[in-house]
Parts: structure tokens; sequence; C-alpha cells
């Protein structure tokens, strides 16, 4: 199967790479570490005039008809520039909105904020990321549930939360919940199914952008440092971290855009399977990548001077978000 990209998508890439660059320059992005509202409500409009969050909408609910293997790439590219917030639960709330779910109707257009919930497991506390820029909460709970909370909820929710201190990733703020919201329940199986395939493929695509900009990033420092009057990357052992980069970042890569095709052609093949071992790859790919990547820039990898320790705590944060691993492996294992 040829996963080259067509010329559309590389001008999509494109043009999504030059917005991040314009708008998510990482050291300004930087400034809001720590903070509890990260995500800046005029870049989130640019991304959605850009079509990030309607891209895959009809055409007349204002959508420009794309696949999803399109927003594959727009999302990879997206990882690429660590962009901070709920951009997949927005993108899966502007669905919902073209379905008939009023409380995140203004997805699509950036005017709304959409967050997700999902449902920690035995024992855990229920978790939420950005809750205080937060205008509307998916809630995917368990079994084949799904909720929609609107702004009063979820004003209610911030009011009784309590903020976690410390996130691992500064840029994704994290607030303990009592319980789970009051919502709207969902009741459309195949919305169901339709979340989390799309979770699952566009999480993967923000995975394989780590891991592919940590590879950049450990080559180009590679290259450029030096020691005992050679390039660090002319040593063996370098040489062989950046090279297995690059294989773990391909072969993520070609699963994601394998399972978006196959989500937006099933007749390809089993969709469910292929989103499953896709996101799986992925997250694996974006997690160790990003561990290599420290490994590269040696005593300087771990530190706040250097960013690279961003990318590990972002890839774990999107890692934990597609759920235990081992059930990931084995919804592919019983579907062979």
């Amino acid at each position: 199967m040829d996963f080259e990209l067509s010329v559309d998508q590389v001008a999509l890439a494109e043009l999504v790479r030059v917005i991040v660059a314009g708008r998510f320059p990482l050291e300004r992005v930087r400034r809001a570490e720590g903070g509890r509202q990260v995500v800046d409500r005029d870049d989130w409009a640019a991304l959605a005039e850009a079509g990030v969050f309607s891209l895959t909408l009809p055409e007349d609910t204002g959508g420009t008809g794309l696949g999803l293997a399109d927003a594959a790439v727009v999302y990879e590219e997206l990882g690429r520039g660590l962009v901070p917030g709920p951009l997949v639960a927005s993108h899966l709330g502007a669905r919902l909105a073209a379905a008939g779910a009023t409380d995140v109707g203004g997805a699509a257009d950036g005017s709304l904020i959409v967050g997700a919930l999902l449902t920690p497991a035995d024992g855990q506390p229920w978790l939420a990321e950005h809750l205080d820029s937060l205008d509307a909460l998916v809630v995917r709970g368990p079994g084949d549930r799904l909720a929609v909370a609107g702004s009063k909820e979820v004003a209610n929710l911030v009011s009784a939360a309590h903020p976690v201190e410390r996130s691992l990733d500064p840029l994704t703020p994290l607030s303990v919940l009592a319980g789970a919201p009051a919502a709207e329940v969902i009741d459309d199986p195949a919305a169901v199914a339709e979340w989390d395939l799309w979770w699952r493929v566009l999480t993967g695509a923000l995975c394989v952008g780590i891991a592919e900009a940590t590879c950049h990033l450990a080559v180009g420092h590679a290259s450029q440092r030096r020691q005992f009057g050679r390039a660090v990357g002319s040593f063996q052992a370098v040489k062989h971290l950046c090279a297995d980069m690059l294989v773990r970042a391909e072969a993520a890569r070609a699963a994601v855009l394998a399972a978006a095709v196959t989500v937006d052609q099933p007749g390809v093949g089993d969709a469910i399977r292929a989103a499953a071992g896709g996101a799986l790859l992925a997250a694996e790919a974006a997690v160790a990548n990003a561990r290599a990547c420290v490994q590269v820039f040696g005593g300087m990898g771990f530190t706040w001077e250097v960013p690279v320790h961003l990318y590990l705590e972002r890839a774990r944060f999107l890692s934990a978000s597609l759920g235990p691993h081992d059930v990931l492996a084995g919804i592919v294992a019983d579907r062979l």
C-alpha cells in the first residue's frame, strides 16, 4: 500500500506547519508553563479558521468534507509542534455537534473549547485536562456511554475541582474531580464507536508527530555537538539510537495512516483492529523516541533549559489518554 502523501495533503501539512510556527513557537508556548489556562483563545480561533476542527465535517455543515486520513496529516503536524489544548476532543466535539449535540455547537468555529473526560480505572480519581479553559466536556463513560456536559456543568466542575499542583506536562494542567459531571447521554451506539476509532487515530497522529520531531531533534544535535574533535553522531552508539528512532517513527506513521484509511474506507480491512494497532505503535514510538532524544542530548536533555523533556512529558500524557496498552493489544489480538 502506498502511503505517500498526495499533493493536496502535502499542501495541507505545510499550511498547518506555517500556522504552528507563527502561532505556537515553543519559546512563546512555554511562557504558560504551570498555568491553569494554557490555551489562548485567539490561537484557538486561528486553528479553527484554518479548519483544524471542521475539516472532516460535510460541506453543508460548514466543513471541508475531507477524510480521517487528511485529519491525521494535520494532527501529525500539531503533535510535532507541541500545540497545547484538547485538540482531538474539540475535533470530535465538532462532529458530535454536526450530528445534533447542541452543547458543543461552537466547537467547529473555535468559539467553544471542548475537552474530554475518560472513565478512570477502579480506585483512581477523575482527572480533567485544561478544565479552566473549557466551555464543554465530552464524557466517555464505561461501556458504550458517551455524554456531553455543557457550560453550566463545566462551571460547576471548575468551582468544586482541586487543581493538581504540578502536572507531569507543564503545558497540560490537570484537575481532580469529585466524580463524573452531570451530562446529557448521547443515545447513539454509532457515535460511541466513531468516537473510539477517531480518538485512537487522531491521538496516534499526535504521537507520530512527537516521534518524528524528537528524531529530527536528536539527529540535528548529534550532527552539531562535538566531542573529542568529532560530531557525536559519528559514534556508533549514537548512530544506533538515531536509526532506531527513525524506524519507530516511520512504522508508527504507516500504521496510523493505514488506520485512518481503513476508517475512511471500511472495505479495506478491520477498522477497529487498525485503529487500536496504530495507536499502540504510535504511543510507544512517541515515548521511546522522546526518551532516546533525551539520551542523545546527554546531560542537557532533562534540564528545563532544553525543551526535549517537554516532548517526553506530552508523549506520556497522550499515551495515557489512549487507555491501558494491554487493552489495545488485546483488541488487536482478538480480531486477528
